[in-house]
């Protein structure tokens, strides 16, 4: 069964991607914890640029993506970071194939 895929790119303000970091981080454990429909979800940096950050998320389906908006986690991490964006773009995706561990 294919899976649901969201790409996040955002950029924050200068001297705070430590911060978002730790937060995006802390929402990304809880969600693959706490949600049976997160299946991964991974916290990336841009090497040449360090206030761009991306995420990487994979869940069972569009559903289980709808109720990860709807957590506490996530609206408890949005409260700290949201602020700090600067710019952010989400792009949808269904994975045909998976080859990995």
């Amino acid at each position: 069964m294919d899976k649901f895929v969201l790409i996040v790119d955002f950029e924050v303000k200068p001297g705070t991607s430590d911060e978002v970091i730790k937060y995006v981080s802390e929402n990304a454990e809880s969600s693959v914890e706490k949600e049976p429909g997160c299946y991964q979800f991974d916290v990336l940096r841009v090497p040449d640029n360090p206030n761009r950050l991306m995420l990487y998320e994979v869940y069972e389906n569009e559903a289980a993506f709808q109720a990860h908006g709807k957590t506490a986690h996530i609206e408890a991490f949005l409260a700290k970071a949201r602020p700090l964006f600067v710019k952010t773009t989400m792009t949808k995706l269904t994975r045909k194939f998976h080859a990995g561990k």
